[in-house]
């Protein structure tokens, strides 16, 4: 539901290419929904690819300076700057659509977001602006957005209304937590807000894969970096080094106590990276509290839903004559003199790659597009070790307005038990009702709502199961009645799942079917301090990789950060310059 800058870790049904979206399932797939708008993506649909599902592939050219496969944030974000630099970039889609867990699809006139909800920064400017927001101002894009503030917390302690900002969040600690709470909030932003400068000093536009970074990133962003540094103090300098350890170790240094605080740092760092803050990344958490503890800060969602953003990378791709193939499903990548140059396709077309072939699969499901024998021994036991997070529950629901109460919030996030973790199976619970921003998402006097447990629902439990077997269905009743009852506390008495119009639950498999995830995965469970991401180089030659296995964050911003690094690896040092200064960082 939540993600540093701009999305969250939510779920990710129907097609894929989910950071993110950690895109990030579920129940609507099954549904077979059918696309309401014919925007960009259809468009692009009917100009790169065969009329059909029945022929997939690439019309026109079979090759490209750039083959990529996969259609998630992190694979659009970086054919967007690809065809933005120039180069000739085509991307194949296994699916119909897409956006991968960031889609949008319709049943019955219900406008559903199959993942990300939560965001932030669209409007931001700037070397500190969301990577998501930069690579739409390169593509000269836009996303309109509607502004809100805050979201309904329902825990243990009660229920409250929860703000960002310097000082809302203060007055709702004092008035629903205690004093003690507050002063410890206050103590935690003192020490992190001042070190922000630093964790942001650095634009992830800014970075790319090679020695070319010295001029793009250190020596452009250097000056700033130092001049931060000094105005931090020693202190601050100091607390500036821990930005690659966990987040705990700052929290601990603080001699944090109180219970309240400690699990909603552990809340936020779950959903923003899908560990607690033992293992969480600090510099992506600095992030995160410096844009949502900011003066004026506003949370942000697209009108038209997260496919909205879809669409907008997808007129970009398209405005730069970059190519979309859909039903296009890569079985194969191939190598040649040991270097990557093409993909197989399942229709058995082969689609050239002159310059790079780049995947926006996870790093297990990448692996199995490879020979065996193209990688070392080691790089494949490293993948096969990495941990995972587990998969997702998914309920999404359409209902009539006078089901719920006048008031009701756009965001919800319910927790029924501290003491089980907030990792922990079936606690907790993240809603969404975006219809009640505005018009447009749902039929007259009607709303649309997307719950799901949080990369907490173990793919064992589902494993080998038959989705057309009564075992399936009895478990899939059993494993949402959680997001029900998480539902009925939010939506009021009012509501009732009996007379919702829509009513879809995705499971695991749903997961792994439609977004093509490893065991329905919401991404690598990599631990700061222990563990660092691979990046987006390979040990194949011309292979890259982008999306939530290669960047610290999992949700929207890491995988859009990803997508742009690996595309500005591929083109000149001249040409990345020129984007930096088009984009105005």
């Amino acid at each position: 539901m939540a993600s540093s800058a701009l999305a969250s870790p939510s779920p990710r049904p129907p097609p894929r290419g989910n950071r993110q979206p950690r895109a990030r399932p579920a129940a609507a797939a099954a549904a077979a929904p059918v696309p309401r708008r014919v925007g960009a993506a259809a468009r692009c649909r009917a100009v790169a690819a065969p009329a059909g599902p029945s022929s997939p592939g690439v019309a026109g050219r079979p090759e490209a300076d750039v083959v990529l496969i996969g259609s998630g944030l992190g694979g659009l974000c970086c054919a967007g700057l690809l065809a933005r630099y120039g180069q000739d970039v085509v991307v194949l889609e296994s699916h119909d659509r897409p956006g991968g867990a960031a889609h949008s699809f319709d049943v019955k006139g219900f406008h559903f977001d199959s993942g990300p909800s939560l965001f932030s920064g669209f409007q931001s400017r700037g070397p500190q602006a969301n990577p998501l927001a930069q690579v739409l101002d390169a593509l000269r894009e836009s996303v309109p957005c509607a502004s809100y503030d805050s979201w309904m917390v329902h825990v243990p302690e009660g229920q409250f209304e929860s703000r960002i900002g310097p000082t809302d969040f203060l007055k709702d600690l004092e008035t629903y937590v205690g004093l003690d709470a507050t002063r410890e909030w206050q103590k935690l932003l003192d020490a992190v807000i001042p070190i922000s400068a630093a964790a942001m000093a650095l634009p992830p536009l800014s970075i790319r894969g090679d020695l070319g970074i010295l001029s793009t990133a250190a020596g452009r962003y250097a000056p700033s970096l130092l001049q931060s540094l000094i105005k931090m103090g020693p202190r601050g300098a100091l607390g500036a080094t821990k930005l690659l350890r966990p987040f705990s170790e700052i929290v601990d240094s603080l001699e944090l106590k109180n219970p309240f605080v400690r699990n909603w740092i552990d809340l936020l760092c779950f959903l923003l990276a899908g560990v607690k803050s033992d293992s969480a990344l600090s510099a992506e958490m600095v992030y995160m509290f410096a844009e949502w503890y900011k003066p004026g800060c506003k949370l942000e969602y697209p009108l038209g839903g997260s496919g909205a953003i879809i669409d907008a990378l997808v007129r970009g791709i398209e405005k730069f004559g970059g190519r979309l193939a859909l039903n296009s499903h890569v079985e194969k990548i191939l190598i040649e003199n040991g270097r990557a140059v093409g993909v197989k396709l399942r229709s058995g077309q082969i689609v050239r790659a002159k310059k790079a072939v780049v995947s926006n699969a996870s790093m297990w499901d990448t692996l199995g597009l490879l020979p065996p024998d193209a990688v070392p021994r080691s790089y494949q036991d490293q993948v096969k070790a990495t941990p995972q997070c587990d998969s997702f529950m998914h309920l999404h629901l359409g209902f009539d307005a006078e089901c719920v109460k006048e008031d009701l919030g756009i965001h919800h996030i319910v927790v029924n038990d501290w003491d089980k973790g907030v990792d922990g199976e079936q606690n907790v619970v993240l809603i969404s009702v975006p219809s009640v921003l505005g018009e447009g998402l749902a039929p007259p006097g009607k709303h649309i709502l997307h719950a799901y447990t949080p990369g907490t629902e173990p793919f064992g439990l589902w494993e080998g199961l038959d989705r057309k077997s009564a075992a399936y269905r009895s478990l899939k009743e059993e494993r949402s009645e959680v997001m029900w009852k998480a539902v009925e506390l939010a939506l009021g008495p009012k509501f009732s799942r009996e007379k919702c119009e829509v009513k879809l639950v995705g499971t695991p498999l749903t997961h792994k079917r439609f977004l093509r995830r490893n065991r329905g995965t919401y991404g690598p469970a990599i631990k700061a301090g222990e563990a660092t991401f691979p990046g987006q180089a390979t040990p194949v030659p011309q292979l890259f990789c982008c999306g939530d296995s290669t960047f610290p964050g999992i949700g929207v911003p890491a995988v859009a950060a990803s997508g742009a690094i690996v595309a500005n690896t591929l083109v000149s040092v001249a040409q990345h310059s020129e984007l930096l200064d088009a984009v105005g960082i």
